[in-house]
């Protein structure tokens, strides 16, 4: 979010007194990430001790927070846990924000800096440990499973029919919609193999995994002593394990490497594993198809967001980049269309 949450500072310092003792000094909003659901802010107690706050309105699972802290108590250092409450709570309520309380890591996502070759061997290896972990059913019972949804694709579907039907006055709603009508045969088509690579996968008994679910380069926390974190839990899910293998490789892994070395470097720290072409093309397809759909919605339903609309158009133009996402998930398609002939 980049547009800083009508909650007032006071109320935080407050929560913050009350629900983990902590006296802060200070606390500074920070315009961070495209999700409009999560406000994120630096909070700065005696002796200069910093945290990480982080303010998730919305659907809140409370595995994004249990999940992270059972990976750090089996020694997965690629994790930044959250703190408890005084009462040992990972969360608290405020108004109609869950809370979340940090240690406070000074870095760079991994677009501002790219990942080194080591780190993409150890972040497949930190991968393979979260993904063949066995985690208590208290924690992940309320964590949802892919159901391979037509929503998003409906969505797109919707929106291209309003920008042929509607017109919109204000100067971001009119830029998309100009934008997408450029773009609607592709989108079209990219509905359509979307829909048709669902289907094919219903229909097979497929194994499914704990995901994180948005693994890509910005929830990626680099520092500057080499560490290097997974962050941003909040898309947890039961999916197949493409659901989170196709960011490597898949466009989304920082400007250093190429996608055939970032999937080189991170085999050889996950291990050879069998991956399914079509579940692979599927979820980069899916990924495209949502994110067109979510920032579609931010910019045609309301007129307020102020900078996060503009990034908002700026990320659905960015899908359609050379060598870029759709690209990337257009070749893997296209490798199994020549696999058939």
């Amino acid at each position: 979010m980049l547009v800083k949450p009508n909650l007032a500072d006071e109320k935080i310092l407050a929560c913050l007194k009350s629900e983990y003792g902590l006296s802060a000094e200070k606390i500074v909003f920070l315009p961070l990430g495209a999700d409009q659901n999560t406000a994120v802010y630096r909070v700065v107690a005696k002796e200069e001790v910093v945290y990480f706050l982080k303010l998730r309105s919305g659907d809140f699972n409370e595995a994004s927070v249990s999940v992270p802290k059972f990976l750090s108590t089996l020694g997965i250092k690629q994790i930044v846990p959250p703190l408890a409450t005084q009462t040992g709570q990972l969360h608290v309520n405020l108004e109609s924000y869950a809370v979340i309380l940090y240690p406070f890591v000074e870095g760079q996502n991994g677009f501002e800096r790219n990942l080194s070759d080591p780190q993409w061997r150890e972040f497949g290896t930190a991968m393979k440990r979260f993904h063949t972990a066995k985690f208590p059913l208290a924690i992940t019972r309320n964590i949802p499973r892919e159901q391979f949804s037509p929503q998003w694709c409906e969505s797109v579907k919707m929106f291209l029919i309003r920008i042929d039907h509607e017109s919109f006055s204000e100067p971001i709603a009119r830029e998309m919609a100009v934008f997408l009508k450029t773009k609607s045969t592709e989108l079209l088509e990219l509905v359509k193999r979307t829909e048709l690579f669902a289907h094919m996968l219903q229909e097979r008994q497929l194994e499914f995994i704990l995901c994180h679910g948005d693994i890509h380069a910005w929830n990626l926390l680099l520092t500057d002593n080499g560490t290097f974190y997974m962050v941003d839990w909040d898309t947890l899910i039961f999916a197949p394990r493409e659901r989170d293998l196709m960011f490597m490789g898949g466009g989304l892994g920082g400007r250093r490497h190429t996608p055939r070395e970032e999937e080189t470097l991170f085999y050889e720290g996950y291990g050879q594993t069998q991956i399914d072409p079509v579940a692979l093309t599927y979820y980069r397809y899916e990924r495209i198809i949502e994110d067109i759909a979510v920032y579609c919605d931010q910019i045609f339903s309301f007129n307020v967001g102020g900078q996060d609309r503009n990034l908002s158009l700026e990320n659905v133009k960015s899908n359609f980049l050379p060598n870029g996402v759709l690209e990337i998930a257009r070749q893997s398609d296209q490798t199994l269309r020549d696999n058939k002939e």
